[in-house]
């Protein structure tokens, strides 16, 4: 077993948080809603360079369940119904050294895009309208 190995996954469901524990004696905590916003499935990343799609009002997103995949990586499922996401123990290792720097980076993109970690209200329906170039007002 490598210094680098996982060797405990724990899923904390009140605190919704996911504790990875590495053989060389590091841990990480990562909040569902992290790990909800970067989801390495097509959903959040796209296709291609380029496609990811910025994920908002997830900030009370619950994790509830881990499942193994082979020896490798977990698929993760939370309460709003995203479960699509293989998360292998390298980019869950990345996501945990990485976390300060990739955080400030996902609030930089929301507010550019004017959105919020809130969720809309389950009955509010939003509709997105670009003027049309001919509309002067």
């Amino acid at each position: 077993m490598t210094d680098s190995a996982l060797t405990e996954i724990k899923l904390h469901k009140q605190s919704a948080t996911l504790e990875l524990c590495y053989h060389d004696g590091s841990n990480y905590s990562l909040s569902a809603e992290f790990l909800r916003v970067h989801s390495p499935s097509a959903e959040v990343r796209g296709h291609g360079k380029g496609q990811e799609v910025l994920q908002s009002g997830k900030c009370r997103v619950k994790l509830v369940n881990v499942q193994p995949v082979g020896n490798y990586a977990v698929k993760l499922v939370f309460d709003d119904g995203h479960d699509t996401g293989i998360y292998s123990w390298e980019y869950l290792r990345e996501l945990g050294q990485d976390e300060k720097e990739l955080w400030n980076s996902y609030l930089a993109k929301l507010q550019a895009a004017r959105k919020t970690r809130e969720p809309l209200p389950v009955d509010t329906q939003v509709i997105h309208i670009k003027p049309s170039p001919d509309n002067k007002s």
